[in-house]
């Protein structure tokens, strides 16, 4: 017994003693001092009781969506449709899942999905970050003035909107233009690998850093990326800069940058080189 239980003990015999008695049982006193022991001894903090936040908090991070990165060497092993069959599945995957999805945050703040659109033939996918203001109203990609760039980077390579593919690594837009979360880019993609498997591209177009990062599974920066040919699944991929960079950063260095990585993918496409008026 430590030097406080003794203290206890004596206290308690002194007011026996008090009450009249001259002396006390060696039995009793023993069950006395065991007693005011025990009672002064600090009793444990039940394991159980502290262990549940730990469990709780040990679920809720196995239930958060987790960034599952594409697979980038194993090509499409399923048939190329036909033109008819490739529409009615993009189409069904747009009204049946992506219209109604509900799988992340973003679904509260857009005023619709943005499915992507184009040519489901399209030789060229053009792949973006994420739907802005303008896109969220209309429910189309790139139509804003990045749209308005892409558009015109579109031509520059002698092709319509018409003749390629457009599409984001998400469906809602973010707020405030942001780029995408991990756990957003996780439930999210898979719809877009569905239709780089549809579509069936020969070139894919990744415009930015978010997009190209998603696509090879990589870290690195877009400035040491673009104007590589990477393959993903069997399909050659071309990294640039993203029409709003470009519109913030408008000098002769970035747009020949730009220039020279479409002129990269037209090549491979054996696409004729049109003669480009020198800008003044």
């Amino acid at each position: 017994m430590d030097q406080r239980g003794e203290q206890r003990a004596r206290l308690w015999l002194r007011g026996e003693r008090a009450m009249g008695l001259t002396g006390v049982p060696k039995s009793r006193r023993r069950q006395a001092v065991a007693q005011l022991s025990a009672d002064t001894q600090v009793k444990p903090v039940p394991v159980v009781a502290a262990a549940r936040p730990v469990v709780k908090q040990a679920i809720s991070k196995v239930n958060e969506p987790q960034l599952v990165l594409p697979v980038i060497d194993k090509p499409f092993d399923t048939e190329v449709l036909s033109t008819e069959e490739k529409r009615r599945r993009l189409k069904e995957m747009d009204e049946q899942e992506v219209r109604i999805c509900q799988r992340c945050r973003l679904h509260h703040g857009r005023t619709q999905t943005v499915f992507g659109e184009g040519d489901v033939d399209a030789r060229i996918f053009f792949i973006g970050e994420g739907p802005g203001e303008t896109e969220d109203l209309t429910g189309r990609p790139f139509v804003g003035r990045a749209g308005q760039k892409l558009d015109g980077m579109i031509q520059g390579m002698g092709l319509q909107r018409e003749q390629v593919f457009i599409a984001n690594i998400v469906k809602c837009r973010p707020p405030g233009n942001r780029a995408p979360a991990p756990d957003e880019t996780a439930v999210c993609t898979p719809f877009l690998i569905r239709q780089l498997e549809i579509v069936r591209p020969q070139v894919i177009v990744t415009l930015g850093l978010p997009a190209t990062q998603f696509m090879l599974a990589s870290k690195k920066s877009i400035g040491s990326m673009r104007g590589q040919w990477y393959m993903w699944r069997g399909i050659k991929l071309m990294p640039t800069y993203h029409p709003s960079y470009l519109l913030r950063n408008y000098t002769q260095e970035t747009r020949a940058a730009v220039w020279s990585d479409l002129q990269q993918v037209m090549k491979e496409l054996g696409l004729p080189m049109p003669v480009r008026k020198k800008e003044k």
